[in-house]
């Protein structure tokens, strides 16, 4: 997939530059050509020799190159890439690429470029959850530019939690999707997957069987023909896919927010098994038992597929909703669609004689305007794959 293309590989300043030695040369092995390009304080962690060794290239540093600037070098090394790759895309050069600024060769290559930009964030913990930096990447989402990871777990700073960069092999997965040829190519797809979690207390809370297997299957066959996805999910008991924007949260309330943020896009596949109760009066503290017992009020959760589904104004192309039933389940699923408002709805019985929630397999029945459509049970995979081919047709 990768054979002949043309990356401009940027390297920011951090401890992870080093992985960036090991992103060139997995690259290479797949037939891209790499132009790298050093910040100055990424020099600091990986030497232009060893970068330039790997790559098979010059390394870029300088703005003001005398030997290139006769013909605007720093305009040609930004146009004549496949794709602008930012590994690390530290703090700094997110702040400023969010804010137009031009003041030195890597940041002027990215203001002057039409061409898709991949950033794979790496920093502090601290610095990834502070808000200038989730405006600075709600402005760049906006503006089109991808992203992956970034991952948690330890940094080199003694810390724990996300901004650890995606690895090597990650980022790669990344760039194949960024650069897929298909049917979906250029169109923006949202999927929400898994459960929801509604707190009880600070340790408790109401959750479903849910694995998220369907959505993240039906998000990387999305991402396979092209499509730029947006997955919102729920804690899943599977891992998100490589090469899409990942959104992660708890509740209803918080997958909601991220759906709206996530608008415009041409197509929205609702397939999170979403509460719609959450607890009205949850606790603050741990409840202990009592002679009392507990007693729970309940509050409705936001009805994001019949929210979005009913918008006057950035509705998407093609809304998808999913229906899990026990009993009646093209009944009940005709009925939903017919009461959300959705195009589609994909209806399947989730009995527990099934197995297939929190199982590897789905028998699932499509329903739309035209009537419905039985499809034999199979992996859930290549049921997303399915979809994702049907989703593509209707947006031809």
């Amino acid at each position: 997939m990768l054979d002949g293309k043309r990356i401009l590989l940027i390297i920011g300043g951090g401890i992870a530059a080093y992985k960036s030695l090991d992103l060139i040369r997995r690259l290479r092995e797949r037939g891209c050509a790499v132009t790298p390009v050093l910040t100055r304080a990424g020099a600091e962690f990986v030497t232009p020799l060893s970068v330039s060794a790997l790559a098979g290239a010059r390394v870029h540093q300088d703005l003001f190159d005398l030997t290139q600037e006769a013909e605007m070098g720093h305009i040609a090394l930004s146009r004549v890439a496949d794709l602008i790759v930012v590994a690390p895309a530290t703090a700094d050069l997110m702040a400023k690429m969010a804010s137009g600024r031009a003041e030195d060769l890597a940041s002027t290559l990215l203001l002057a470029t039409d061409t898709r930009v991949l950033l794979a964030p790496a920093m502090n913990v601290r610095m990834w959850q502070h808000p200038a930096t989730r405006r600075n990447l709600a402005t760049l989402s906006a503006d089109g530019v991808l992203t992956v990871g970034p991952n948690a777990g330890d940094m080199a700073c003694g810390e724990h939690g996300p901004g650890r960069m995606a690895e090597p092999l990650e980022i790669v997965a990344a760039i194949e999707a960024a650069l897929a040829v298909g049917p979906l190519a250029g169109r923006r797809v949202l999927v929400t997957s898994g459960p929801t979690h509604e707190p009880i207390d600070p340790v408790r809370y109401i959750a479903n069987r849910s694995s998220g297997a369907q959505g993240t299957a039906l998000a990387a066959a999305l991402r396979d023909l092209g499509a730029s996805v947006v997955f919102v999910t729920g804690p899943a008991t599977v891992p998100p896919p490589a090469g899409v924007k990942v959104v992660q949260v708890e509740t209803a309330a918080q997958m909601m927010a991220a759906v709206s943020a996530a608008l415009p896009v041409e197509a929205a596949v609702f397939a999170a098994a979403v509460a719609d109760w959450r607890v009205a009066n949850a606790a603050s503290v741990k409840v202990k038992k009592g002679a009392g017992g507990l007693s729970l009020d309940f509050a409705e959760n936001p009805d994001i597929l019949a929210t979005v589904s009913r918008l006057d104004t950035g509705r998407p192309r093609l809304v998808v909703g999913f229906a899990a039933e026990t009993d009646q389940v093209i009944a009940h699923a005709t009925a939903k669609r017919a009461r959300k408002g959705c195009d589609w709805i994909v209806a399947n019985d989730v009995s527990p004689a099934t197995g297939i929630m929190g199982g590897t397999e789905n028998a699932v029945t499509l329903i739309t305007a035209d009537g419905t459509e039985d499809w034999p049970r199979m992996p859930k995979a290549e049921v997303a794959r399915r979809l994702a081919q049907r989703i593509a047709e209707a947006l031809a």
